[in-house]
């Protein structure tokens, strides 16, 4: 089941670590322009900016607090708030009525409350 899980928490990792480098490292208008983050002109810059901040700090947070054994609650916790993440991400699409992105944060959700539940509980560090 450790093994599961590292798997898991790489994957969430990589796509929170591509996410967040992403709109840290575009402007907003830039970001609007790929035509798959249509939500950002509903949001400032400064919130992008933050969001991209947070899903970058949960990526680090689920793998190097239990790699370098220093911390290791941080991980279900870095899990639980890019839980959190997902969650709110949902609820903008559903706003804006856009169905497609919902479908995707609704299983990197599940994936995160997995990583979450399981580091917390039986098989934590």
């Amino acid at each position: 089941m450790n093994i599961f899980l590292w798997i898991l928490t790489g994957v969430l990792a990589a796509f929170f670590l591509a996410a967040g480098v992403t709109k840290l490292s575009q402007s907003r208008a830039k970001l609007l322009e790929s035509g798959n983050m249509n939500w950002v002109e509903d949001l400032s810059a400064g919130t992008v900016k933050l969001i991209g901040t947070a899903e970058l700090l949960g990526a680090i947070g689920l793998i190097l607090p239990a790699v370098l054994d220093i911390a290791p609650i941080l991980v279900p916790l870095a899990a639980t708030g890019l839980a959190v993440i997902m969650l709110l991400a949902i609820i903008v699409h559903a706003r804006r009525k856009e169905n497609q992105p919902i479908i995707l944060n609704a299983v990197i959700l599940v994936v995160a409350v997995v990583v979450a539940i399981f580091r917390f509980g039986p098989n934590s560090f």
